[in-house]
């Protein structure tokens, strides 16, 4: 876990995915993103996976990544469907994949079935040599089945397990992610992501145990720090 206090502007917006998950986002709106996650040096572009070519063409010859959220935001289609998904985007061009897993599935106490999937999509990624990230949605779970999925989480390790999609009822939660994180240790990273709107929120998430962010605040927030350490 980095230390807070000794991170730069540079380092904090390489934890970022900057995020626009918008049915209505037109081709301009992926220019302006990719742009700013460009000049800005954010980690990744968020974005859904029908946009993956665009923002690929867009980000040529830089270091950003292109994310896709895979089954979202409700993590309500088959085991298949999500692989097949995941692999058209990849082909597509994405570097990193966030899944919702099937949150039913969990909520009714099959964990054989969100280890399948977890493993299924993982090995995808991991053999493709793509980054994988797992979402909760924790607005919808209990502290109990958070602990569950962590746990699956532990064993099949996925690059991160991720709190929200920004679409539930509520997002990120700082205690969800340090309950997250205690419970899957070093093997997996956590990414905090929903609500997540200015540098005192996110500074939370981080002291929580979050290594990545997924915000579409990405510049406020990192301008507020900025103006927090002086400018630097």
């Amino acid at each position: 876990m980095r230390d807070i206090e000794k991170l730069t502007v540079r380092e904090l917006a390489g934890m970022m995915d900057h995020t626009l998950l918008k049915a209505y986002a037109e081709e301009e709106d992926f220019k302006k993103l990719c742009g700013e996650a460009a000049e800005r040096g954010f980690a990744m572009v968020a974005v859904n996976s029908s946009q993956v070519r665009t923002c690929k063409r867009f980000l040529k010859g830089t270091d950003v990544h292109v994310g896709a959220a895979i089954s979202f935001p409700l993590g309500q289609t088959e085991l298949d469907t999500k692989v097949f998904e995941t692999k058209k985007a990849i082909e597509d061009g994405a570097d990193e994949i966030d899944y919702v897993i099937n949150i039913g599935e969990l909520k009714m106490g099959h964990d054989d079935y969100i280890r399948r999937e977890m493993e299924a999509i993982v090995k995808v990624c991991r053999d493709s040599g793509v980054l994988s990230k797992v979402i909760f949605e924790n607005c919808y779970l209990t502290k109990e089945e958070i602990v569950r999925a962590s746990k699956i989480a532990r064993e099949v390790k996925p690059d991160f397990i991720k709190t929200s999609t920004g679409f539930g009822t509520s997002g990120a939660d700082a205690e969800d992610v340090r309950l997250m994180k205690e419970t899957v240790g070093d093997d997996v990273k956590v990414k905090a992501a929903g609500g997540i709107r200015d540098w005192e929120t996110c500074k939370k998430m981080l002291a929580a145990g979050a290594e990545r962010i997924g915000t579409s605040s990405s510049i406020k927030i990192c301008e507020e720090f900025r103006e927090e350490k002086g400018g630097e």
